[in-house]
C-alpha cells in the first residue's frame, strides 16, 4: 500500500483539506504549475471562510501557504496531492496519475487517487536485466519518464568469477549469479517502496528464471519480455514493453469486468448507491467498482445518500464526493476498489459492488 495512504486514510478531524492538481513533469509546461495551485489555494481559502470562523481558519492556511512554499515545481510527475487539516497534518505527495483538479474539504482526506495509484495502470517500471548488469526506466504508456540513476545501472563487477576452475562448476557460478540478483532485487524494492509501480522484467528466460527464483516480492512483477535488451536505448524498450503491458492492463480489466457480470443476479451485487454505502458500512463489501473520474456530491440525510447537484458540492454540509468515502470506509473491512474507463462500466452506470455475502 503506498505509504501515504496507509497513514492518512484512518485520519479524521473537524476540517480535513485536500487539494489535487495535475502537474507537469518538464520545462516550460510546469512553470505553470504554481498558478494552478496558487488559484486552488485561494479557492480553499474561499471556501472555508464561508463555512468557519476565522479564527479557526488561519492557522490552517498558514499551514497550507508554509508547505505550498516547500513544494519544488521542477519534481512534479503527473499530479501532486496536498493535505492539511487542523489537527497538525500538513504533507503532499506525487503521483504518476493524471487526475481532476479539485479542492476537498470534509471530515477525512480524499484519497482516491492515492488508491489508483496503487493498482496497474498505465505507468510502470521496467527492469533490464542480464547476468552482467541491470537498468530500471520508469515508463508511461510506450513514453519513457526517466530512466533512473545511481545505483543503476547496477554492474556484475565484483560476483562473476574469471578462474578457470570456478567457471568450471555450475554450481558456483548460479551462487554468484543468485548473489547478484539478490543485490538487484533489494534495489528494485527499495525503489518500489519509496514510488508503487508494476515492474515488467526484460531478460533472456534463463536469466528471468532465476530472478523469479530469488524475488522477495513477485507480486510487483506483471510479466516478462524474452529478450536481452541491455544495449538498447530507452525508448526502444519502453515502445516494445507497452505491447506487453497494454495487453495485461486489456486482460486484467476484462477479467474484472466478468467477475461483476457474473455477480450480477447472484445476490452479491449492489448498484444502488444506498445499498452499496450500507453493504461498506456494515463490512459486506468486496471489490468496489468505479469509473473514473466520476464523482458524486452527496448529504447524508436520516442515515442515507441523498446526492446533489455537482454546482452544490461546496456547500455547507454537502460531501464532496461520497465514493471517496465508500472506497475508504470499503478499504478499512478490507475491501478493494478497481477503476475502469467510462465505457467499461457503461452499463453499471459508473458504480457497481460486488459483496461478500
Amino acid at each position: 500500500m503506498n505509504p501515504t495512504l496507509k497513514r492518512l486514510k484512518d485520519i479524521q478531524s473537524e476540517c480535513c483539506v485536500t487539494i489535487i492538481m495535475n502537474t507537469h513533469r518538464t520545462k516550460p509546461d510546469n512553470q505553470k504549475d504554481p498558478l494552478l495551485l496558487k488559484n486552488l489555494v485561494k479557492e480553499v481559502e474561499e471556501r472555508l471562510n464561508n463555512d468557519y470562523d476565522k479564527r479557526f481558519v488561519w492557522p490552517i492556511m498558514e499551514k497550507l501557504n508554509e508547505l505550498v512554499e516547500e513544494i519544488d515545481h521542477n519534481y512534479n510527475q503527473e499530479s501532486l496531492v496536498i493535505f492539511v487539516n487542523d489537527d497538525g497534518i500538513s504533507e503532499f505527495t506525487r503521483l504518476p496519475i493524471a487526475v481532476e483538479n479539485r479542492t476537498v474539504i470534509d471530515n477525512t482526506f480524499a484519497t482516491r487517487d492515492l488508491v489508483r495509484a496503487t493498482h496497474l495502470e498505465s505507468n510502470y517500471y521496467v527492469l533490464v536485466l542480464s547476468r552482467n548488469e541491470a537498468r530500471m526506466i520508469e515508463a508511461h504508456n510506450n513514453k519513457v519518464i526517466q530512466e533512473l540513476g545511481v545505483p543503476f545501472p547496477i554492474v556484475n563487477d565484483s560476483l562473476y568469477s574469471t578462474s578457470g576452475a570456478e567457471l568450471s562448476n555450475a554450481q558456483k557460478q548460479t551462487n554468484l549469479v543468485q548473489e547478484f540478483f539478490n543485490r538487484i532485487d533489494k534495489v528494485v524494492n527499495e525503489v518500489v517502496q519509496s514510488h508503487p509501480l508494476p515492474v515488467v522484467i526484460t531478460s533472456e528466460e534463463s536469466a528471468y528464471s532465476e530472478y523469479m527464483q530469488i524475488a522477495d516480492n513477485k507480486d510487483i512483477i506483471i510479466g516478462h519480455l524474452n529478450k536481452n535488451r541491455n544495449r538498447d536505448r530507452a525508448h526502444h524498450i519502453v515502445e516494445e514493453t507497452w505491447k506487453l503491458v497494454e495487453n495485461i492492463i486489456r486482460e486484467r480489466n476484462a477479467a474484472r469486468i466478468q467477475e461483476l457480470k457474473t455477480a450480477v443476479g447472484t445476490g452479491k451485487f449492489k448498484s444502488d448507491v444506498n445499498d452499496i454505502w450500507f453493504s461498506i458500512l456494515n463490512g459486506k463489501g468486496k471489490t468496489l467498482f468505479v469509473q473514473k473520474g466520476l464523482f458524486k456530491p452527496a448529504q447524508i440525510v436520516d442515515n442515507r445518500i441523498e446526492l446533489v447537484a455537482t454546482d452544490k458540492a461546496h456547500d455547507k454540509g454537502v460531501i464532496d464526493d461520497i465514493i471517496d468515502e465508500m472506497i475508504e470506509h470499503n478499504l478499512r473491512f478490507g475491501g478493494d476498489t478497481v477503476f475502469l474507463g467510462e465505457e467499461e462500466l457503461k452499463d453499471f452506470q459508473g458504480l457497481g459492488l460486488i459483496t461478500r455475502y
